[in-house]
């Protein structure tokens, strides 16, 4: 029996709606974005730095105490309507003291992250793409460096100078760096030799170009990551030598001289020292959340 052609239609053609991309793309940072919001810690984090931020340089204007006005016969007040914290031994606002005292411990914050940034990670690359002689050179400075602990340089600091935040942010500038710049050599080691690397350098790319165009950007990831865990252990630092004695001096107040002067009258008033304390624990707990919120959300592993 013949079958005629009649019996026969072509199929339709489904190869453009195959290749069709069904979803827009989406780029790396949008997506790190995304799953950044999707962990609530890390957003809750983001949300406390930003509303402490805020309270530290907006605070003190709506406050009608300056951090030094001592108010006769308020020594030592509990927390009340008109002292929303309390009052110290000498009579003064313990809330705008710890606006005061947010602003000193977020500066020293800034200042090592702009410090980790510039020099550790310039120092660090510099270091893994020379290699050789020179990698040895610069990293036995910085050995040399990490041997002397921060309250050494800032003991000698004041003796030289005083005690004092200029002598906290020299120590600071003195060895903070070194863990970055560990960690961008290492990184740098890794990433120089892949090929994109190689192509630069065959396209006759400069060694600046190399570094901050090329292997920086590529590193960005755990550079990100180990700036937002080291900011809060140089806010602990702060807060630990202002609470020995080698801090800010008096009126000034940071976060730690605070609670060193909660330390020493704790037995009869102790919200004294528990408002700073919670005001140092819960800065460095909302950074370290922002930082684990950070090390899930660039893990190029798990992008979808």
């Amino acid at each position: 029996m013949a079958i005629s052609d009649s019996r026969f239609a072509p199929l339709p053609n489904r190869q453009a709606a195959a290749e069709r991309i069904t979803t827009p793309p989406i780029s790396f940072a949008a997506d790190a974005w995304r799953r950044f919001k999707a962990n609530p810690a890390a957003l809750a984090g983001l949300v406390i730095l930003v509303l402490i931020a805020l309270a530290a340089f907006v605070g003190p204007y709506f406050t009608e105490y300056s951090y030094s006005d001592q108010i006769r016969g308020m020594n030592n007040k509990p927390p009340s309507a008109e002292h929303w914290f309390g009052t110290d031994p000498l009579g003064r606002d313990m809330l705008v003291r710890i606006f005061i005292g947010g602003r000193i411990s977020l500066a020293v914050a800034v200042f090592a992250g702009l410090l980790q940034l510039v020099v550790g990670v310039a120092y660090g690359a510099v270091a893994g793409l020379r290699g050789g002689r020179v990698d040895n050179f610069m990293m036995r400075i910085v050995d040399i460096l990490d041997t002397i602990p921060l309250t050494i340089y800032v003991i000698l600091l004041a003796v030289l100078l005083k005690p004092g935040l200029t002598s906290i942010f020299i120590a600071i500038g003195v060895v903070y760096w070194t863990g970055m710049a560990r960690l961008v050599r290492a990184s740098v080691l890794a990433l120089k030799e892949q090929e994109f690397m190689l192509a630069a350098r065959a396209l006759g790319a400069s060694r600046s170009r190399l570094v901050f165009r090329h292997l920086v950007p590529n590193a960005m990831a755990p550079i990100i990551v180990e700036l937002t865990f080291s900011v809060p252990r140089a806010i602990f630092t702060e807060s630990f030598l202002s609470f020995i004695g080698l801090g800010v001096s008096a009126p000034m107040a940071s976060w730690g001289v605070l609670a060193s002067d909660g330390f020493a009258v704790m037995r009869s008033y102790l919200w004294e020292l528990a408002i700073p304390a919670a005001a140092i624990v819960m800065t460095t707990i909302a950074f370290n959340f922002v930082g684990d919120g950070l090390r899930d959300a660039l893990d190029p592993k798990l992008r979808r």
